[in-house]
């Protein structure tokens, strides 16, 4: 059996009820060993510590304070305190099922790696909006099908809000950097560099909750895909044409209206039957008409928002000769 001892690596900001949540599914772990759970404190003005507080009776909780310096240099400081040898990273939104870590545990044993990445799924107590959201973040008709797809994947591109990495990787990388969001895949990318492997852990899911409305979905898609030129700039050899694919579906949709009003109707109609795919596959596994039509809005969301950040993203940094901190400010948390 492997020696491995866990902390849950997790920083908040001013999110007090959502840290409730996940400590309460933390504490149903049905797993025989004990584990430690590292909270940071990432400057926030609501402070969880009467949450913390209560649960410290059930769990085994280190709690820091600290200035704010978002997410990435939050995890870091707290892998540098975990009292742990194997890191689990998560998002203060999600909330656990109780077999997560008999599961990691199960797939470390079988084949270890120093870096894992698990799928999101939705519970049933998510509203409407964030179950469609949740469809196109995993589906594998959309961009985020790679996260829930079980297959096995040659290298896997764990994300922070579910992801595990050994104590030897962390040190070895330094972990994560400032670029936010996109500090995940550049981990990934580093720790391949350093010589470790990823993998996904099928059965190792979380409950994302996102905390998402329409706006700040479209706002966090449009962030994903002008971080990825970025990221294909730092790591050369990671691109693919993949990336492309909202861009150009998205063009494509333009264009096929352009020519609908000229009475060529037939491109138009290859967008209808995807998006029919989309609904049918949607109804398919939520049981409900609702999300099923919110999956549709929410697909065209994500394209559009991912597509337009990844052309102007990709543009800038082709043609300027300022680095992308100087480019996209936003993306990046100032060093401390």
């Amino acid at each position: 059996m492997l020696d491995l001892s866990f902390s849950f690596i997790i920083p908040v900001y001013n999110r007090p009820e959502e840290v409730q949540e996940l400590l309460e599914s933390l504490s149903k772990q049905d797993f025989d060993r004990s584990f430690e759970v590292v909270i940071i404190e990432d400057g926030s003005t609501l402070s969880s510590a009467n949450v913390i507080e209560f649960f410290k009776e059930q769990l085994q909780i280190s709690y820091y304070e600290k200035d704010n310096t978002g997410p990435g240099d939050s995890r870091n400081y707290g892998m540098r305190h975990a009292k742990g040898n194997y890191f689990v990273v998560l998002d203060s939104d999600c909330i656990i099922p109780p077999q997560y870590l008999r599961e990691a545990m199960r797939e470390l044993e079988d084949e270890f790696v120093h870096c894992y990445g698990g799928p999101d799924a939705a519970h049933e107590s998510f509203s409407l909006v964030q179950k469609a959201i949740n469809y196109v973040m995993t589906s594998l008709f959309t961009t985020g099908g790679i996260r829930g797809n079980k297959k096995a994947l040659d290298k896997f591109q764990p994300r922070s809000f579910n992801m595990g990495i050994s104590k030897e990787a962390f040190e070895a990388t330094q972990g994560f950097g400032n670029i936010h969001p996109g500090e995940d895949p550049d981990l990934t990318f580093r720790i391949w560099k350093a010589g470790y492997t990823s993998r996904l852990f099928p059965e190792a899911f979380v409950y994302h909750k996102r905390r998402i409305d329409w706006s700040k979905f479209y706002k966090q898609v449009h962030k994903f895909g002008m971080v990825r030129p970025i990221l294909n700039k730092w790591h050369l050899g990671t691109a693919k044409l993949t990336y492309w694919f909202p861009t150009f579906f998205i063009l494509g949709l333009l264009f096929s209206i352009i020519l609908y009003a000229m009475a060529f109707s037939w491109p138009l109609w290859w967008y209808s039957i995807y998006f029919a795919l989309i609904f049918i596959d949607s109804l398919l596994k939520n049981r409900n008409l609702a999300i099923a039509l919110l999956s549709i809005f929410a697909t065209l969301i994500q394209f559009f928002g991912y597509g337009w950040g990844f052309l102007k993203s990709t543009f800038l940094l082709n043609f300027s000769t300022k680095p992308a901190e100087e480019l996209f400010p936003k993306l990046f948390f100032k060093k401390q």
